[in-house]
């Protein structure tokens, strides 16, 4: 089975089809992934790092863009069209996911046209423009929160959360016992967007003075605000952990006992996952204000607490903090409410629907023939875990093995 990912833009889109083709490429030998997207995505970069790879078509988004710039992009869209036909032809994909973003518009409308078997994957409550456009279009949808269903035909929605990478699901086979009786607390955002809550866990630093003795505190701040936040610690005599970005994010929720994040949907995902309480702090630009969406649903299960970024000062950040921390039969208590919206086994589900999407429209869950000489286009094992998704994503964020024998 030959799969093709269309979409980025932000990691939020990108990471969760890595995730997923991982998961395809696991499934048999002689399956393989392909990716589509923009040279201005992120995808550009992270996805031949993950050792997959990528074609580029020139299109621009449309939304919020202003009137000249809605005119470039629509000029775009037939080229754009044209160029994603000529790679459909060129690689024969089998199935067609959407990941969001501009990008995967073109892509799956002309698969569609084509006659291949498409699907789109949607990561938020509040589902993009692109995924609701083509919602109509696609054969099947998947998404990952309940609220997005509302956007597309229910006949096609499968609610099976969002995938999430391979390393970080280490965390959820094997958690790591903590070697001492301190207290941790990971903080994070994206490499761009995290300036505020950077800001603001540095301003909470004095409320918490009284317990620098018995918190340990990892602290990915991205690479702008990296000395800044270390004085800020040192002001405080605090001895954190900070780094630009955390390669290791699997070790570092492991670790930790309370979490605070943006509240992307790639984030959540790993939350849930790992089972770790947390504090969001949801992006206020997001589009169409989806991270606070995204960050209720957890609010609401007792997963989380969040404070909008209008709201959060230094003080109340710390006094969330206190009380969570101190409260060890609380955070028990949200992280088995955090595990119960977990999908651990997402990436498995999506592959095993679009195996059945394959046999359908193939007749073999092989896909189409293509021949003695076909030889699969295939990562490098060594790169499955490279490439770490939630320090990377513009806009504050952030799979595990099938069934056996599926493709």
């Amino acid at each position: 089975m030959r799969l093709l990912v269309a979409g980025g833009g932000t990691g939020g889109h990108v990471f969760p089809g890595i995730a997923l083709a991982e998961e395809v490429v696991t499934r048999h030998p002689d399956n393989d992934v392909v990716f589509v997207g923009t040279a201005r995505g992120l995808e550009a970069t992270v996805v031949p790092q993950a050792g997959f790879p990528i074609e580029l078509i020139d299109v621009r988004g449309l939304k919020g863009k202003g009137f000249f710039g809605v005119l470039t992009g629509l000029a775009r869209l037939p080229r754009a069209f044209l160029q994603s036909v000529a790679i459909l032809r060129r690689w024969m994909p089998d199935v067609v996911v959407g990941v969001g973003g501009y990008a995967s518009g073109p892509v799956v409308l002309a698969a569609r046209l084509m006659g291949i078997p498409t699907s789109i994957q949607e990561q938020n409550a509040v589902a993009g423009l692109t995924n609701r456009i083509l919602g109509h279009v696609v054969n099947e949808v998947f998404t990952a929160f309940p609220e997005a269903g509302q956007h597309f035909p229910r006949r096609k929605v499968h609610a099976l959360g969002n995938p999430i990478r391979r390393q970080l699901l280490e965390n959820y086979m094997r958690p790591v016992q903590k070697a001492d009786e301190m207290l941790r607390l990971l903080v994070f955002g994206g490499s761009q967007g995290a300036h505020s809550l950077n800001m603001r866990v540095i301003e909470a630093l004095p409320h918490l003075a009284d317990l620098k003795e018995r918190i340990r505190v990892t602290h990915q701040t991205g690479a702008r605000d990296r000395d800044y936040v270390e004085k800020g610690y040192a002001a405080v005599h605090f001895e954190p952990d900070v780094r630009d970005f955390i390669t290791d994010m699997s070790a570092a929720y492991a670790e930790t006992d309370l979490v605070v994040c943006r509240a992307g949907a790639t984030t959540l995902a790993e939350l849930t996952v790992c089972k770790k309480p947390s504090i969001l702090v949801p992006f206020p630009a997001a589009a169409d204000n989806h991270q606070v969406v995204n960050a209720r649903s957890l609010v609401e299960a007792g997963a989380a607490v969040m404070i909008e970024e209008r709201d959060l000062t230094g003080e109340l950040l710390a006094a969330e903090v206190r009380r969570l921390l101190l409260d060890p039969d609380l955070r028990r208590r949200m992280g088995r409410a955090a595990g119960l919206l977990g999908s651990p086994q997402a990436s498995g589900e999506i592959a095993q629907v679009l195996t059945e999407m394959v046999k359908r429209r193939w007749g073999s869950p092989r896909g189409r023939g293509r021949g003695p000489d076909f030889r699969p286009v295939r990562p490098e094992p060594s790169r499955l875990a490279a490439v770490r998704p939630d320090v990377l994503e513009a806009q504050g964020e952030p799979a595990g093995p099938g069934p056996g024998g599926g493709r």
